[in-house]
């Protein structure tokens, strides 16, 4: 971060070295005259992100390291259910908030042809800010802030401004946090569908283990751990199945996205399961989109 930053005499906005493990973020890193001066960002699509003042040392890291660029370059000439060798599982990386915060305005996520997302969420003036809602040193969240506004809930994903069914279950009593979490269980089970049925290779998802994806050599739907191993990583690859599994970590690693961005979230997991409903079965017509 401090090479990152030019504080180590490097140029700044690059990193010259690679940094020793456990040593990347430290108090300086955020707490230097050029992390205080920093105001904009640099996502992983080439949109710079300005004026963001104090986010802007948080951005930094918590912006995933891929975006959908990535997918469409990797599936560019390629039939759309191919199977190539020249595919693999593009992962995003671990908390991401600011890409899902800011959603096409810097494309963190697979979109695709045609449709429109949201781009950044403006939540209340109160609230714009990452230290209006998290602690500085662990993130944790003061829901304090929250729940003066939003009366009447013990649990902030039971909170809802969208009251559409976009999940298809018949139910808009939970938080939009349920919607987005019911969409998510779809497209992980249209997916495995998706491998099964088009491709003939069963694919399951395995949350802790790199590269996530494994062949699913049991058939079972789960990954155990004598499968969650890098040689049996998922291989056989098609375009529609990249960005589909794309979308499916990209929501799966913000925890948050139902506060920092849900309509970007719900778009992401509706348009990936209307791109697989081409080839299986999906009950499209029960899902909202808005």
């Amino acid at each position: 971060m401090l090479d990152y930053l030019g504080v180590d005499g490097s140029p700044a906005l690059s990193v010259e070295h690679p940094g020793t493990i456990n040593t990347v973020i430290g108090c300086a890193s955020c707490h230097t005259a050029a992390g205080h001066a920093l105001d904009a960002v640099r996502f992983p699509s080439g949109v710079t992100q300005s004026g963001l003042g104090g986010n802007a040392t948080c951005y930094v890291c918590h912006q995933g390291r891929y975006s959908g660029d990535a997918v469409a370059q990797a599936v560019a000439e390629i039939e759309e259910d191919a199977v190539s060798a020249d595919l693999s599982f593009i992962n995003v990386h671990y908390g991401l908030a600011a890409a899902v915060t800011h959603g096409a305005d810097v494309r963190g996520g697979y979109e695709y042809a045609g449709r429109d997302y949201a781009g950044t969420f403006a939540h209340v003036p109160s609230a714009q800010t990452c230290l209006d809602c998290h602690q500085a040193h662990d993130a944790e969240v003061a829901a304090e802030g929250c729940l003066s506004c939003h009366q009447g809930v013990d649990d902030l994903r039971a909170i809802r401004m969208r009251h559409a069914d976009f999940d298809g279950d018949g139910s808009t009593a939970g938080g939009i946090h349920a919607e987005i979490m019911g969409l998510h269980a779809q497209l992980e089970a249209a997916i495995r569908t998706y491998a099964q049925e088009v491709i003939g290779t069963p694919i399951a998802y395995a949350p802790g283990s790199f590269p996530y994806f494994f062949t699913d050599s049991d058939g079972d739907g789960q990954i155990a751990e004598a499968e969650a191993v890098f040689p049996n990583r998922y291989t056989t690859w098609t375009p529609r199945l990249l960005k589909a599994a794309y979308n499916y970590q990209f929501v799966a690693l913000d925890p948050g996205a139902y506060t920092h961005n849900p309509a970007y979230a719900l778009q992401l997991l509706h348009d990936s399961l209307a791109s697989l409903s081409d080839r299986v079965e999906i009950d499209m017509d029960a899902l909202e989109r808005r």
